[in-house]
C-alpha cells in the first residue's frame, strides 16, 4: 500500500458494523502511516458484527458531534446491515459525510454502507458498487452500479464485501494521495 504518512482518516460507524470492514482498513491505514480515528454517535466504544453474531468492541475516538471534515483527508464507511441502517437516520452523521463530499475529499463505502451514499444523494450519477442485495436501492437513487471488487469515481470509492477489502483499502490510499478531487461537482 502507498504511504499515508501525514494523512488523517475518519472511520464513521456505530454498533453493528461488519467487524472486518472497520478493523482491516483501520490496521492497514495505520500501518501505512496514517492517523485513523473512529467517529461515532456512541460514546467510548461500539460493537461489531462478526458474520453471524456480535463481535468485538472497538474504541470510539471522537463523537460525530465533535468531528469535522476539516480535520481529515478521507472518511471510510464500513458496512454490515445494522450499522448503515442506523446511521442513515442520524442527521449529524449524514451531514458529516456530505461535508467530506462538498470539500472534495475521499468518501469510501463498502458492503451496505452505500445506503449512506443513497441517503446523502452522493450516489446520483456516480459509478459505484455495493453488496448485491442493495443494488436496486443504489440504481433507484441514480447510481451507475457495477459488479466489481472496487469502483472509484473522482474520490468516491465503493466496494462489495469483505473479500474485496485489500483492493478497497489500496484504492482509498491511491485516491487520498491524489488529493482533493476538484473536477467533480459537489
Amino acid at each position: 500500500m502507498q504511504s499515508l504518512s501525514g494523512k488523517k482518516i475518519a472511520i464513521l460507524a456505530t454498533n453493528g458494523f461488519e467487524q472486518v470492514e472497520l478493523t482491516v482498513p483501520h490496521l492497514q491505514f495505520k500501518d501505512a502511516g496514517a492517523t485513523v480515528e473512529v467517529i461515532s454517535p456512541e460514546r467510548e466504544r461500539i460493537r461489531g458484527w462478526n458474520h453471524t453474531d456480535w463481535g468485538d468492541y472497538v474504541g470510539v475516538d471522537r463523537l460525530v458531534d465533535e468531528a469535522s471534515a476539516d480535520q481529515y483527508d478521507a472518511i471510510v464507511l464500513p458496512g454490515g446491515q445494522i450499522n448503515p441502517d442506523i446511521l442513515r437516520l442520524n442527521k449529524k452523521a449524514l451531514d458529516l459525510i456530505k461535508a467530506f463530499w462538498q470539500q472534495k475529499k475521499v468518501v469510501a463505502a463498502i458492503c451496505h454502507a452505500p445506503w449512506l451514499l443513497v441517503e446523502t444523494g452522493i450516489v446520483k450519477g456516480r459509478k459505484v458498487t455495493s453488496y448485491a442485495s442493495i443494488k436496486t436501492d443504489v440504481i433507484n437513487a441514480g447510481g451507475k452500479w457495477e459488479d466489481s471488487p472496487v469502483v472509484a469515481d473522482n474520490g468516491l470509492v465503493t466496494s462489495r464485501k469483505p473479500d474485496d477489502l485489500d483492493a478497497f483499502c489500496e484504492k482509498i490510499a491511491e485516491e487520498i494521495n491524489e488529493g482533493r478531487h476538484e473536477q467533480r461537482a459537489a
